[in-house]
C-alpha cells in the first residue's frame, strides 16, 4: 500500500505492539501481585473471609512449606493506586488467570466502566440473557460484513465481531453484578451459564460461515510467477501482463481449513471450560481443612500453575484463537493464517491438554490425598 493506507497501517501495527507490550505488563505485575499479597476468597461481596485468620496461623507450616511463602497481611487493595472495581488485578481468580489478556486486561475493565455509566446491572428490565441473545445478532451482521469481496468492509466486519466480544464481558459482568460476586467466576450449571454458551457458540458458527462464504467467493491462488516480458504468456484474457497464474484453490480446500480450524475452537473451548470448572473445584472450594487450604494457596502461587498451565491457556483459550484469526482477517492475511493453524493447531492443543492433565491430578492427589492415601478431592 502507498500513502494514506500505508500510514494508516504503520499506526495499526505501533498500536499492535504497544498493546501488547501492555499485555506482557499486566502479566509481570499480576504475577508479583499473587506473589506478594493474599487472595482474597469471599467472592460474594456479603461474605466475610471464609477462614479465620487465628485457624490458618495454627497451622502455619505443611510439611517443608511455610505460611510466609502463601499469604502475606497487607491487602492489595491498600496499595493499589486504581479502583478494585475496575482493576483486573485485584480479584485473582482461577478464571481470571485463564481468561485471555485482552478480555481479561481492557473488555472486563470497559465493561464495568460501561456498566457504572449506563447502569446495566441496577435495571430491572435488562437481563444478561438479553445481551446474550443481542450480541448473536451483532455476530451474525459482522459475519455479514466479513464475507464481503470489500477488505474495507471486512474490517468493519473484525471491528464490530470485537464488539461482541465487548457485549459477552458484560453480560457476565451484569450476572455477576446482579448476584454480588466479585471477581471473574463461572457459575457452572446455572441456566444463564449454559444460554450464554449457546450464543457464543452460535456468535462463532456465523462467524466460521463469513470467513467460507468469503474464501468461497474469493479463492486464493496457490501463486503466481512473474515472467519477462519476452517470454510467452498464459493469461488469455491479459496475453500483455506477463503473468502466469496457478489454479485456483477448489472449495473443497477451503471448507477443509475452514472445518479443521472449527474443530480447533471446539476443542479449545470444551478443554478451556473443563479446566475453569476442574480448578475452580480443586482451588477455590471452601469446605476444607485449614492445612487443605494451605495447599490451596501453595498449587495457587506456585509457578508451574501459573506458567505452566494458567498463561499456557491464556495462549490457547478459545478468545485468544478468535482474536487472532480476526487479526487475520483484518490484515488481509486470512488464508495464510488457516494455512498455518491447519494441523499445528491440534497439536498445540493436545500438548496443552496433556500438560494440563498430568497437573489436575499432581494438585488432586497434594491437596486431597489423606494419610491413608485415599483420594477424597472430588
Amino acid at each position: 500500500m502507498v500513502g494514506p493506507s500505508s500510514y494508516i497501517s504503520k499506526i495499526l501495527l505501533s498500536l499492535l505492539f504497544v498493546l501488547m507490550g501492555w499485555y506482557i505488563f499486566m502479566d509481570i505485575n499480576l504475577y508479583l501481585r499473587i506473589q506478594n499479597y493474599p487472595i482474597d476468597r469471599s467472592f460474594h461481596s456479603t461474605n466475610t473471609t471464609i477462614i479465620e485468620e487465628t485457624t490458618i496461623n495454627h497451622a502455619s507450616t505443611i510439611g517443608s512449606i511455610p505460611f510466609s511463602t502463601i499469604e502475606s497481611s497487607t491487602p492489595y487493595e491498600s496499595v493499589s493506586w486504581i479502583s478494585c472495581d475496575i482493576n483486573p488485578l485485584c480479584h485473582v481468580t482461577v478464571k481470571a488467570l485463564l481468561l485471555d489478556h485482552t478480555n481479561h486486561y481492557l473488555f472486563a475493565p470497559m465493561a464495568t466502566i460501561f456498566d457504572n455509566i449506563v447502569k446495566c446491572s441496577q435495571s430491572n428490565w435488562i437481563t444478561p440473557n438479553m445481551i446474550s441473545f443481542f450480541h448473536v445478532f451483532v455476530a451474525i451482521l459482522a459475519a455479514k460484513l466479513i464475507a464481503s469481496d470489500s477488505l474495507g468492509y471486512r474490517r468493519v466486519g473484525v471491528v464490530l465481531f470485537q464488539i461482541r466480544t465487548f457485549l459477552d464481558d458484560l453480560d457476565g459482568h451484569v450476572a455477576r453484578q446482579k448476584k454480588h460476586i466479585r471477581g471473574e467466576r463461572s457459575e457452572i450449571g446455572t441456566t444463564g451459564y449454559y444460554i450464554d454458551g449457546l450464543c457464543d457458540g452460535l456468535g462463532c458458527i456465523a462467524l466460521m460461515i463469513g470467513i467460507f462464504v468469503q474464501l468461497k467467493n474469493n479463492p486464493p491462488r496457490r501463486g503466481y510467477t512473474q515472467l519477462q516480458a519476452i517470454l510467452p504468456v498464459s493469461d488469455t484474457k491479459n496475453p500483455e501482463s506477463g503473468v502466469v497464474y496457478k489454479v485456483k484453490v477448489t472449495t473443497k480446500k477451503v471448507a477443509r481449513k475452514v472445518l479443521c480450524f472449527s474443530g480447533q475452537l471446539l476443542l479449545s473451548s470444551t478443554a478451556w471450560n473443563r479446566y475453569i470448572a476442574i480448578y475452580q473445584d480443586i482451588l477455590e472450594r471452601n469446605d476444607l481443612l485449614p492445612s487443605q487450604y494451605i495447599k490451596q494457596m501453595f498449587v495457587f502461587k506456585s509457578n508451574w500453575f501459573l506458567i505452566g498451565v494458567a498463561w499456557l491457556w491464556r495462549i490457547v483459550n478459545v478468545h485468544s484463537m478468535l482474536h487472532c484469526i480476526l487479526l487475520s482477517i483484518f490484515c488481509d492475511k486470512l488464508w495464510e493464517f488457516l494455512r498455518l493453524i491447519q494441523y499445528s493447531g491440534f497439536i498445540i492443543l493436545l500438548v496443552c491438554i496433556c500438560v494440563t492433565e498430568m497437573h489436575v491430578l499432581d494438585v488432586q492427589n497434594f491437596i486431597f490425598q489423606s494419610l491413608t492415601g485415599n483420594n477424597t478431592s472430588l
